[in-house]
């Protein structure tokens, strides 16, 4: 039996001689995916059962942590290291800017951040720790994508009521949300689901494996096209060519000199693609009307709200930028600073809505958010918040990109479309996300440059 990965783990310390890593991984996949059924939270908290799965390892790990004085710095936690001393020196920098110019702010909702951050911080810096950080980032990715479609599958039961689950309601009008508070959460989560499954598909060995995570990744994109977000239709929509574009890439490239079937029909997609993109041209104008009313179906409302949900994310950016400006691109500290825009009060007050959402008080305090990642971080941190975050995205999909991990980059490129219509800095499944891409991306350039005699 193969003892390597035990001693990468450091079973030699008295921590993990007591303490099993396997249940530490568990424990952690089960927090991540159980963290977005906010439906399950304590009523009147922030504090469910993946919120206390998650803070339950956090302490776990910073005890292994201390019985050996402390983990290697590596490059990987390095980066994240620097990112997360920026980022908290944007948001305290914002926070005094704020106060500088009298700016008011919800006091519940500054402190959710306050409290937020840290804990993302922490579980994101903790993921990251060598030893053996890969190995574990990789047994806590299959447990995802098996936890992960049981979860799905009881949420779907639930909704098809075949069993009921108390003060839960799986929809919202006819979105599935499961036990989430809106379809979104659901959607982010499918898609994180769906790619990461993708990878330990295109990455496993045997039938098998195979075959179970390719089940994983469908049951999330079925469970994601029955929340009817725009954004995960739109997020997969851009992730799928992607993939396929470097897949074919990653073929081509392997080429040694002798013609193989892979590389003739590589080649032979290249050269017919052009063509078959010219001759749907030539019938754009007879097949326009079905491919709109496709994706019609495929949006929530049959795509009737979709012009004025854009003008209002418009309309959240462009007072996102002009609060930012009153400080001088410093930002005004954690939490919402955008007032609720008046066509969302008057649909709250005239639309009959589910219970057990979570919608900011109309209190005449600015709590709204711009729903974008970019714009909300620079109406907190500023533009160092913003070049920051910019600069780790970049860095991680350059890591993907350099070591050939196609799922991982089009999983990067989901993130992306999902962080242009959420604020995603504080969802702990996404800093999941990003220390896989970080480490296998390192883990890989490193074999690639053994390999290369680098």
């Amino acid at each position: 039996m193969n003892r390597r990965p035990h001693r990468e783990l450091g079973l030699h310390s008295g921590f993990y001689r007591n303490v099993c890593p396997l249940a530490l991984d568990v424990l952690f996949a089960f927090g991540l995916l159980s963290v977005t059924a906010s439906q399950l939270r304590l009523v009147g908290t922030a504090i469910g059962p993946g919120e206390a799965c998650l803070a339950a390892w956090t302490v776990l790990m910073l005890i292994g942590e201390a019985s050996r004085l402390g983990p290697p710095l590596t490059p990987v936690l390095g980066r994240l290291v620097i990112f997360w001393s920026l980022f908290a020196c944007a948001e305290r920098v914002g926070t005094l800017a704020g106060y500088a110019i009298g700016d008011v702010h919800d006091p519940g909702l500054f402190l959710h951040d306050i409290l937020a951050y840290p804990l993302v911080a922490a579980i994101s810096c903790l993921m990251v720790i060598e030893p053996g950080a890969a190995f574990r980032l990789r047994r806590v990715a299959w447990l995802l994508a098996a936890f992960g479609a049981a979860f799905l599958t009881l949420q779907l039961a639930n909704a098809s009521e075949l069993f009921a689950v108390a003060n839960i309601q799986p929809w919202y009008w006819d979105r599935l949300r499961g036990w989430a508070e809106n379809p979104n959460q659901l959607a982010f989560l499918c898609v994180v689901l769906a790619l990461v499954s993708l990878h330990l598909f295109e990455t496993v060995r045997g039938v098998a494996a195979k075959s179970g995570a390719a089940a994983c990744a469908v049951l999330a994109i079925y469970v994601g096209r029955l929340t009817k977000s725009d954004t995960f239709v739109l997020a997969l929509v851009l992730a799928g060519p992607v993939f396929v574009a470097l897949k074919l890439r990653s073929w081509l490239h392997t080429f040694d000199g002798a013609v193989t079937a892979r590389y003739a029909l590589g080649w032979i997609v290249i050269l017919i693609l052009p063509v078959v993109v010219l001759s749907v041209a030539r019938f754009g104008d007879s097949i326009g009307t079905d491919v709109e009313a496709y994706a019609a179906e495929f949006s929530k409302d049959g795509g009737a709200g979709t012009q004025d949900e854009a003008r209002l994310r418009i309309w959240a950016w462009r007072e996102a930028i002009n609060r930012s400006l009153e400080t001088g691109m410093l930002g005004l500290g954690p939490g919402p600073h955008i007032s609720i825009p008046d066509s969302i009060v008057a649909a709250r007050h005239y639309k009959n809505e589910p219970e057990n959402l979570d919608h900011p008080a109309v209190n005449g305090i600015p709590n709204f958010e711009a729903h974008n990642t970019i714009m909300d971080l620079l109406v907190q941190g500023g533009l160092v918040a913003v070049l920051g975050f910019i600069w780790l995205a970049a860095t991680t999909f350059a890591a993907t990109y350099r070591a050939n991990l196609v799922a991982l980059t089009a999983l990067l490129v989901g993130l992306g479309v999902f962080s242009n219509f959420h604020l995603i800095v504080r969802y702990p499944l996404f800093w999941f996300a990003i220390a896989l891409c970080l480490v296998t991306g390192t883990s890989g350039e490193r074999t690639f440059a053994v390999r290369a005699g680098g």
